[in-house]
Formats: C-alpha cells, structure tokens, sequence
C-alpha cells in the first residue's frame, strides 16, 4: 500500500511555540503508538503557550468538529468564543481558515498537520495533532502562533 502524503504536511522547521508543543505531544505517546490518548493531556503542562492552545472533540458519522477549550488568544484573535461550538456553526476566519479541511486530513492521515496564513502583514501558525480514545481518534490537540508575513 502506498502511503498518501498529507495535504498539510509538517515542516522540519517550526516556530519555537508549535515544536513545544509536538514536542509534548510526542512525550505523551505510549510505548509504539503512532498518536497519544487524549486523556494523557494536561494543559497545564504548556503554561507559557496556554493562551494559543484548544482541544478540539472529533465525531464521526458525520464527522464534524467542536471546540472544547480555546486560549484566550485564539478566542481574542478570531473576535469571539468559540468553546462548544462545532467548527461548521462559525465563520471561517483568522485563526480558522481552512480548519475544517486540516482537521479532516489529520484525521484522515492519522499524522500531525500544519497550515500556515498566506494573507500579507500579521499572520499565523497552526498545528493540529491526532489523539486516541475509544478506539478512534476522539480528539485534537491544537496550537495557534503569530507570524509576521512578507
């Protein structure tokens, strides 16, 4: 079988505040599972990057997406709360562009997936990252950066 490559593939080089947290992630992995269990993740662990992180429940069957914890940047940044809103009931904004098509990838691959805003000026980062639980990928760690654009 040969392995599809990821639409939104991870760079070998990321900022300082997402390789922290794929850093974590990889940390939490048991033994030779390919993702962590979501239940292993403790946000606090990440105290620094708390405000840029969310944890996102995934479901199947229709696979939709609903954010269960967003920092505070990401919720200052997109201009409202989002936390127990599935991502089909917002607008698809800054941080979120392109969220539900990420979030289907890293379900779909199993792997980590990066996107990076194209948009001139003030940009950003994000990573998202697969985590079992009840025999699926149950939810997603993410992380959401500043970058500044050329």
């Amino acid at each position: 079988m040969i392995k599809s490559i990821s639409p939104f593939p991870v760079p070998a080089k990321l900022p300082s505040g997402l390789t922290e947290v794929r850093n974590y992630w990889q940390r939490l992995k048991r033994r030779q599972n390919s993702m962590p269990f979501w239940d292993d993740v403790n946000l606090s662990s990440l105290p620094k990057l708390a405000d840029q992180l969310m944890l996102v429940d995934v479901f199947q069957d229709p696979q939709r997406f609903r954010f269960n914890s967003v920092g505070q940047r990401i919720r200052k940044r997109y201009g409202g709360d989002l936390v127990h809103k599935f991502v089909d009931e917002i607008d698809a904004k800054a941080p979120l562009d392109y969220f539900t098509s990420q979030s289907s990838a890293t379900i779909e691959g199993e792997v980590p997936t990066y996107y990076r805003s194209t948009r001139r000026g003030a940009g950003y980062q994000r990573l998202l990252l697969p985590m079992w639980g009840n025999g699926r990928i149950e939810m997603m760690l993410g992380a959401v950066v500043s970058v500044t654009n050329t």
